[in-house]
């Protein structure tokens, strides 16, 4: 069974950096493609980024291009995937959610991720 865990969200001030993780196991996470979404209060669910399987491009919503970078370590057994956010805002305020599809592309879309983790809260204060 696929399952994704998200860490590293927190508290902090804008412009400052954070780290987000997603620890997948149950699946070859190389010929996944993987995405992170956010969901603001109020507000629906947006992709953030997101990298197809081994090979695969990277893709960035425009709000975050420059300031994020999404990595993956799917060579090693950690299959992890990380998205490095620096100059937070405090429009970044939402909770984070890692997504996984077999065989994606890095689909901007939610309806392209069969699976999904339960969220990091990250909170921005100006």
């Amino acid at each position: 069974q696929v399952t994704l865990v998200e860490t590293g969200g927190g508290l902090v001030q804008a412009g400052d950096s954070l780290r987000l993780s997603c620890a997948a196991s149950g699946g070859t996470f190389t010929m996944y493609g993987m995405a992170w979404f956010r969901q603001a209060p109020g507000k629906e669910r947006e992709f953030v980024a997101a990298v197809g399987w081994i090979g695969g491009g990277t893709y960035y919503a425009d709000s975050v291009k420059g300031r994020f970078t999404i990595n993956r370590n799917g060579v090693s057994a950690d299959n992890t995937l990380t998205l490095q956010m620096n100059s937070l805002q405090p429009e970044d305020t939402a909770v984070y959610y890692c997504a996984a599809q077999p065989g994606g592309r890095g689909s901007r879309e939610e309806s392209g991720y069969q699976y999904w983790g339960r969220g990091t809260q990250v909170t921005v204060s100006s």
